[in-house]
């Protein structure tokens, strides 16, 4: 009884540290379980978020209920099954193959580690880049969602691509999206254990209802879906993603992607 109060009055002072109502988010956590799977979509930037995804690990943990941690942020085959409680983060991020060109380990190395820590195995869930050409070309990928879905899609990599990407590409870098929601469904399945639920960590896209990864996991499988948002200064609301409930965090400092993304496109 000590341990799990002193377990909930340290996620408590967490809560508070980045200005969120702990209780709120464990209640809602709590109203969603038991599942199979929890999937929590984030906008990568905002620090909150990462802060919000270790609560979640140490709370499902400390409830002896997480089966897994899965990863977007890393690709499928990478694996910390292998390695003691007591391992070091270099090991960590060598078992889980980490890019930390693309996904800062500062962001993420502490949902990972308590994770580890906590006898739980974290496992890339991701598309390896390997397989992104031979995902472009298959046609095939194209019927895995409902017509409606798939024009949703493509839509959504034209605007994520500040509409710089030519025409041509775009049916292409959708069936990519879909490879990569795929690859995300498999892992979770594979990670499965009665009883448990499997913790996946990604972008807000890939966890929506209509279109992500939930459209590519088995009829039976009990999901649910935590969308972690922000609240602009301007007090608008960005994007909706269908999901079974959002909780909403304050935003990063801005930024111009589209005038970072016409500086990497010369000529776009």
């Amino acid at each position: 009884m000590r341990l799990r109060l002193a377990a909930f009055l340290a996620l408590l002072l967490a809560g508070c540290a980045v200005g969120s109502n702990l209780y709120g988010l464990e209640q809602r956590v709590t109203n969603m379980l038991p599942a199979d799977t929890l999937l929590v979509g984030e906008q990568h930037d905002a620090p909150e978020h990462h802060q919000v995804q270790r609560q979640l690990v140490d709370m499902l943990a400390a409830r002896g209920v997480l089966a897994a941690l899965a990863l977007e942020m890393a690709p499928d085959g990478g694996s910390t099954a292998g390695l003691p409680r007591d391992a070091n983060e270099s090991s960590v991020r060598t078992a889980l193959r980490w890019n930390e060109a693309a996904w800062p380990w500062s962001d993420y190395g502490p949902a990972v580690m308590a994770a580890v820590q906590a006898g739980v195995p974290v496992l890339g869930a991701n598309l390896p880049q390997s397989g992104f050409r031979a995902a472009m070309l298959d046609p095939r990928l194209d019927a895995l969602l409902p017509a409606p879905a798939l024009k949703a899609q493509q839509q959504a990599i034209r605007a994520g691509h500040c509409g710089l990407l030519p025409e041509s590409q775009i049916a292409p870098m959708t069936r990519i999206q879909i490879a990569r929601d795929r690859s995300m469904a498999q892992a979770l399945v594979k990670a499965s254990v009665p009883g448990k639920t499997v913790l996946l960590l990604a972008g807000a896209a890939h966890v929506d209802r209509s279109q992500g990864v939930p459209v590519h996991l088995p009829s039976g499988t009990s999901t649910k879906v935590l969308a972690l948002q922000v609240m602009p200064e301007d007090g608008k609301a960005g994007p909706k993603i269908v999901a079974d409930t959002a909780w909403t965090t304050a935003a990063p400092p801005p930024r111009d992607y589209c005038a970072e993304m016409r500086q990497r496109l010369p000529g776009a």
